[in-house]
């Protein structure tokens, strides 16, 4: 994938850098495997705002992309096609399975039309093929992977990312993997994970140069909260873009002080018996 540069004859044109969809091979998605989802702006069943800046956006399909794999195996596939995702950064492949059957998957780094891929344990050590982590020898770059066997692929599956098999303990069952953040985790052997890593390596370097193109992604515009009404926010009031009037330091949109210091992050991390090293900070 490629990306390309605009003539700045316009000042939001200057630093724009967008796709060249040179890598996409067909423009129209599959129409089986796609379905339509309404859009919320951010709001609940009573109507009230739950997610803030969300709102608008081009009108777009959802592809119903496969994650699992494991009842697909045995069974060879061909790429028919390389597809853009406007719900993924990622782009998808369409494989044509030898039985007939038609399925979405995340398009992987070097992939072409005409590729041949399976899933099973008979299957190779090549890019596309899904395969337990149990049948994947260590050093290879894995993606698509399940936290518990049998479920589908949850993590590691943005445009670029992969994790590495470092090791494994076969008297326990477990395979340690290295996550893009350095973070080494022990995962059951008998998880599936797709070899490869993901395509699209480029879009880290988009840049979006205006603010109708965010509009166009469904992201309203972020305001401050000082310039807010002191209805809609704690630092809200006053003349225009005035300081936030606190002498406790700053607080969030729930009122919760977040002074510089104080941690916020919520601890969702219920078990850590599964990780052997964390990130590196």
């Amino acid at each position: 994938m490629a990306l390309k540069k605009y003539k700045p004859y316009t000042p939001s044109r200057r630093w724009m850098v967008g796709y060249d969809f040179s890598d996409i091979t067909k423009t129209s998605p599959e129409k089986s495997l796609t379905v339509s989802l309404g859009r919320t702006g951010g709001r609940n069943n009573q109507g009230r705002t739950t997610s803030r800046w969300m709102g608008g956006g081009h009108k777009k399909l959802y592809r119903l992309v496969d994650f699992k794999g494991y009842d697909k195996a045995g069974i060879p596939a061909k790429v028919a096609s390389i597809e853009y995702d406007p719900y993924r950064t990622s782009r998808i492949a369409l494989l044509n399975y030898a039985d007939g059957e038609k399925r979405y998957v995340l398009a992987w780094k070097g992939i072409t039309v005409g590729d041949e891929v399976m899933s099973g344990e008979t299957s190779p050590i090549t890019p596309g093929n899904r395969k337990q982590l149990k049948d994947i020898p260590e050093g290879v770059q894995v993606h698509c992977l399940e936290v518990t066997p049998f479920s589908k692929g949850k993590i590691i599956k943005t445009a670029g990312s992969s994790a590495l098999i470092s090791g494994r303990d076969e008297a326990e069952g477990l395979v340690f993997i290295k996550m893009p953040s350095g973070e080494v985790r022990k995962f059951n052997q008998d998880c599936w994970a797709t070899i490869g890593v993901i395509g699209n390596e480029q879009h880290k370097n988009v840049v979006i140069g205006k603010a109708g193109r965010q509009r166009w992604l469904g992201k309203k515009p972020r305001v401050l909260g000082k310039n807010m009404n002191p209805v809609d926010h704690p630092h809200g009031g006053g003349e225009a873009h005035s300081p936030i009037g606190s002498k406790r330091g700053q607080k969030s949109f729930s009122g919760k002080r977040v002074s510089a210091g104080m941690k916020t992050r919520q601890n969702k991390k219920w078990s850590t018996k599964f990780i052997v090293s964390r990130r590196k900070k």
